[in-house]
């Protein structure tokens, strides 16, 4: 099964090939490196940008307008910052045009903690991305999801911020991708560069398909009755598997992955905390103007007759960095005894 990595490899591949992607590019995402996390290793569209953020979205503004297709990599989401105003001006500019432009750009970022990236290389982007009308948001949790979701994202005709979970991207899918071949080792042969020399390697790559995934919909992961659980990206497998270890309990729990942030999926968390009538939200960015405090907003707004206890957020700490240490790192986001003991709490909790 294809990790993470590979998953978003294959789809920019099929973009470039089908789907009209003209430019794939950013810090090291040409040869020979192929990115740093190998997400662009072998494809024919890529070329290395200085190391400039504004320069790299200020770039792909103009190839899209100029009628372009390009996906841009920001290699760390800690680095995305400083290009604010700009990711401003792509949103607002099919709006400010009267729909006369479009600005079919994507952006791909590696995002949030777990692989020990200290205060540089650990933060989420995930809240300050939805306080940016106008762009599309996207967290895959599965290898298949990341692949159908990026090739949605490469059709869209205005912004798409694609955050990929860093902890996840050597993660194995449970779910082969079309055209991935079924033997564990033979796809790392064919689209993996070797170590060393890489100049005349080239990509084997399988026969892909167009197996998009519609932005906006959630997947319901596991069927419950008593708690709805809604994550994405690194926190939806926690999730997944705090259900799992408190059925042992007795405890119910449905688990959402959302998938997409904007637009997000209202009517499945609708119909879910309609049925459980309890809902658990989660995420790893600071729990200030978290994301997951819009949805708990909405929900109370919203169905407030219909809850049994009080939404819950589970969230990053707001603290502003992440720690080197193990123990630094597992206070400032969440963990999964603090899933667990969320989930536990709202099914204890009687009206």
């Amino acid at each position: 099964m294809a990790n993470m990595a590979q998953a978003v490899r294959m789809a920019l591949h099929y973009a470039e090939k089908n789907l009209g992607v003209t430019d794939i590019f950013g810090e090291d995402v040409g040869a020979p490196l192929g990115g740093v996390f190998t997400c662009t290793q072998g494809l024919e569209t890529t070329w290395n940008s200085p190391l400039d953020e504004r320069g790299i979205i200020s770039t792909a503004m103009g190839i899209a307008l100029a009628g372009g297709r390009p996906v841009a990599e920001i290699q760390f989401c800690d680095y995305i910052y400083n290009t604010i105003d700009l990711l401003k001006l792509a949103g607002n500019t099919h709006w400010a045009s009267n729909g006369q432009w479009n600005l079919p750009m994507v952006v791909m970022t590696p995002v949030g903690s777990g692989i020990r990236g200290s205060i540089y290389h650990s933060h989420s982007f995930d809240a300050s991305a939805t306080h940016i009308p106008g762009w599309k948001i996207v967290m895959p949790s599965t290898p298949r999801d990341a692949y159908g979701l990026l090739l949605s994202a490469c059709k869209e005709t205005n912004p798409v911020m694609f955050l990929i979970p860093k902890a996840l991207m050597r993660v194995r899918g449970q779910e082969l991708i079309p055209g991935e071949p079924a033997e564990d080792k033979a796809l790392s042969k064919m689209i993996d560069a070797p170590l060393g020399d890489r100049s005349k390697w080239k990509a084997q790559w399988p026969a892909l398909e167009d197996a998009s995934i519609p932005l906006g919909q959630a997947k319901t992961v596991r069927v419950g009755s008593q708690v709805t659980v809604v994550s994405y990206g690194r926190t939806l497998p926690m999730c997944t598997a705090a259900a799992e270890k408190l059925a042992g309990e007795g405890l119910d729990a449905e688990v959402i992955d959302l998938r997409t942030l904007w637009p997000y999926d209202w009517a499945a968390i609708k119909a879910s905390i309609e049925k459980t009538g309890r809902v658990l939200f989660v995420n790893e960015d600071t729990e200030v103007t978290n994301f997951g405090e819009h949805l708990v907003r909405r929900t109370v707004d919203e169905l407030f007759f219909k809850l049994l206890a009080p939404p819950k957020l589970v969230a990053g700490k707001f603290v502003p960095g992440i720690g080197l240490a193990d123990p630094l790192e597992a206070a400032s986001v969440p963990q999964p005894h603090d899933i667990e003991a969320a989930i536990r709490a709202l099914a204890n909790t009687q009206p």
